[in-house]
């Protein structure tokens, strides 16, 4: 039993930061999202190796089967804004922690099994759910521990997708072969298991400025801070002045009128003292001289006192008022400040959010399609199966250096102003890719469409989420919510991508057909994000005014002096 009064730690609690660290504690959260990296996109685009399993098992066809994945990738995106409203709620380490059991109970379950409507509750509905509950808040809370490597630091992490694609692939095709499709499944989701552990990590970070004066005046206008700083330069001249008034005052309790007197006398002091003495042996001429001089001294000394103390009273007051309206301002703001429970849709009233979110709705129909069709591809080309399972190993490691080429490009000076520009290219790029895919007709030339496609691939994915950070976009303040509703937005092309592709293949018996929906929605998404930045400038869309009211009295204000003036 605790005892009163004492407070509890909390395991792994919130960090406290002057600013944003650019690492600290920021690499284990970096660790985290490679494991989440790893365990979730990683093991999504894997899926592929079951495929032909689970159309012979169950007699099913390939849009059938599809549906699984895309009931899982629309889960995990519509539910972008829950994951949002659950962390602004609960915080990061909870809600990782639950999606991690979620994933993990999920997979196993599809394990046991019996009919493919079954796998899209197991696999869709519930380990889709924990998708979602766990790559968005990480992806999230390491963009807030990092600023200036925040390009290199979550491309290297989320390295942790295409390493699990290099290695898993190939590993866990092998042990299918070996144990079977149920029990490689139920492996699948002991190993998930482990984000229950990067989740813990996840300790949330509270940036608090150095100067607590600075925090305090940070509310206030220009105006006001000046006023402030006269009222405290002329509280400093009033304390020189007044230093003999405090010493009355620290050698009298009472501060009535009737002790004016008493204080002036004070204040003279010994010269005073010496001068009342020396009366004792002169004139009473010279008497009645000196006691007058004496009293026009001290009536003298009292007014300069209470013109002092009116000062300082002066000065007092109008600092207090300073601050107080520097309260005010600073209240009025909360509501802005405070960090919102619910995920804000009034970002959707940005053109430059609509059309990023549109690029991301278009460019979703070509993240899945091509893994979970390379291999049946690669197949119908006359490669073997054997072979065409390292497709995805190919498309991995391609992916590592997409990654890392481009969290390097990002972070150099000459580019992080055109960081729109780069990956606008890269989309660009990835659309042509896609197109090959449907001319390729061997191995070599499949190999080298996966190794492009892998590349532009790491380098879209790493950095279309981040990017919402970026001022061209939405900004770093904005993002927690904006990324929710971003990837609800997304979900809708997950849901579509894959059974649009298997209604391809099922219609021209050919599994090329399936890359030309994806070449369409990523030369559509290109266009729309050629867009963004133009958008964000106000050239294409009328920009609202984001004004504050007080801010539009304050202006009104100063007109009316002025005028007055």
């Amino acid at each position: 039993m605790a005892l009163c009064g004492v407070k509890r730690t909390r395991f792994l609690g919130p960090n406290v930061y002057p600013e944003a660290p650019d690492g600290g504690w920021g690499w284990a959260v970096a660790v985290a999202f490679f494991m989440v990296e790893a365990f979730t996109y990683g093991i999504i685009k894997i899926f592929g190796i079951f495929l032909q399993d689970l159309m012979e098992e169950f007699g099913e066809t390939n849009i059938r089967v599809s549906w699984i994945l895309s009931i899982c990738v629309f889960v995990m995106n519509f539910n972008g804004p829950l994951s949002a409203v659950l962390t602004n709620r609960f915080g990061f380490q909870p809600v990782v922690m639950i999606g991690g059991l979620l994933i993990a109970s999920g997979t196993i379950a599809t394990s046991f099994t019996s009919s493919v409507n079954q796998m899209y509750i197991t696999y869709g509905l519930i380990a889709g759910l924990g998708y979602c509950l766990t790559f968005l808040p990480t992806v999230t809370i390491l963009s807030q521990y990092f600023t200036r490597r925040r390009s290199l630091v979550t491309a290297v992490a989320s390295t942790g997708e295409s390493l699990s694609m290099f290695a898993l692939a190939p590993a866990f095709s092998a042990l299918r072969d070996r144990i079977g499709w149920r029990h490689t499944m139920a492996v699948m989701g002991c190993l998930q298991s482990t984000i229950i552990i990067g989740g813990a990590l996840l300790r949330p970070i509270i940036v608090k400025p150095r100067s607590t004066h600075d925090t305090e005046t940070d509310g206030l206008s220009s105006k006001d801070l000046e006023a402030l700083s006269t009222s405290e330069n002329g509280e400093g001249t009033n304390l020189e002045v007044c230093s003999i008034n405090n010493t009355s005052h620290a050698q009298n309790n009472s501060h009535g009128p009737d002790n004016d007197l008493t204080r002036g006398s004070l204040i003279t002091g010994v010269s005073g003292d010496q001068s009342l003495k020396d009366t004792d042996n002169s004139s009473p001429e010279e008497k009645t001289l000196l006691h007058k001089e004496a009293r026009k001294s001290v009536e003298n000394t009292v007014a300069e006192m209470r013109e002092c103390e009116t000062e300082e009273k002066k000065s007092k007051d109008a600092e207090k008022q300073v601050m107080k309206d520097g309260g005010m301002k600073s209240g009025d703001e909360k509501p802005s400040a405070k960090k919102s429970k619910l995920p804000d849709f009034s970002i959707l009233r940005e053109c430059s959010f609509i059309l990023y979110s549109l690029f991301g709705l278009l460019a979703m129909l070509g993240f899945f399609v091509p893994p979970l069709y390379i291999i049946e591809l690669s197949v119908s080309r006359g490669v073997e199966r054997d072979l065409a399972t390292y497709m995805l190993s190919i498309m991995a490691v391609a992916d590592v250096f997409g990654r890392l080429s481009i969290g390097w490009i990002l972070t150099r000076e000459r580019f992080r102003k055109v960081k729109l520009l780069v990956l606008l290219v890269c989309v660009i790029a990835m659309t042509g890719d896609l197109v090959g895919f449907t001319l390729a007709a061997e191995f070599y030339g499949l190999a080298v469409c996966c190794a492009l496609y892998g590349f532009f691939m790491g380098t879209i994915s790493c950095s279309h989420i981040p990017m919402l950070a970026e001022d061209d976009v939405v900004g770093i303040e904005r993002m927690p919510s904006a990324a929710g509703v971003y990837v609800f937005i997304q979900s809708f092309a997950g849901l579509v991508g894959p059974p649009l592709g298997g209604v391809l293949v099922d219609v021209t018996q050919n599994y090329g057909s399936a890359f030309y929906s994806c070449a369409v929605g990523m030369g559509l998404s290109a266009l729309f994000l050629s867009l963004v930045k133009r958008a964000k400038e106000g050239l294409l869309c009328r920009r609202r005014n984001s004004k504050r009211p007080e801010d539009a009295h304050e202006r009104e204000g100063d007109s009316e002096q002025q005028s007055s003036e």
